[in-house]
């Protein structure tokens, strides 16, 4: 369990890269119910003047939010979680890299992402904790995908 007490404005709490590859862009869309084209299909994307496949801004969302899950030890405790989505994240075609006969298990990410979750502020009376993530592109010049995502903890 986290004591609030411990807990300073401007910690970083904890790091992580994901990866992504245009089979978590698949599985993603079966579970949310998004199968617009520009998630899969290359020809789509290009049609709409995009970079190539890009990954769902929610599951860049909820990818990023998983930190402060993990962190928590307890997804109940995130009380109140919001963003702006800032930029595309273009997820590269690296299925041909992968085991023919195990697609899913792609080692090799079409992108990444870089996400730093810092205490924002501490509300010792309510003991509600403002995490702020910051989620980069490494492969974009460190382009900011997500900007004031926030998460309110409940401690």
């Amino acid at each position: 369990m986290i004591a609030i007490e411990n807990l300073t404005k401007g910690e970083v709490v904890a790091t992580r890269t994901i990866n992504i590859n245009r089979a978590d862009l698949i599985r993603y869309a079966g579970a949310s119910g998004d199968f617009n084209p520009i998630h899969w299909s290359e020809a789509t994307a290009q049609a709409a003047e995009l970079p190539g496949v890009i990954a769902h801004g929610m599951l860049s969302m909820g990818l990023a939010v998983d930190l402060v899950t993990e962190w928590t030890n307890d997804p109940a405790t995130i009380i109140d979680y919001q963003t702006r989505f800032s930029a595309m994240v273009p997820v590269e075609e690296t299925t041909h890299t992968a085991n023919p006969a195990r697609p899913f298990d792609n080692p090799n990410p079409g992108a990444q992402l870089d996400v730093v979750a810092k205490v924002g502020a501490i509300n010792e009376e309510t003991r509600v904790v403002r995490v702020d993530l910051t989620v980069t592109n490494p492969h974009d010049d460190n382009a900011r995908v997500l900007t004031r995502a926030q998460a309110q903890v409940q401690l």
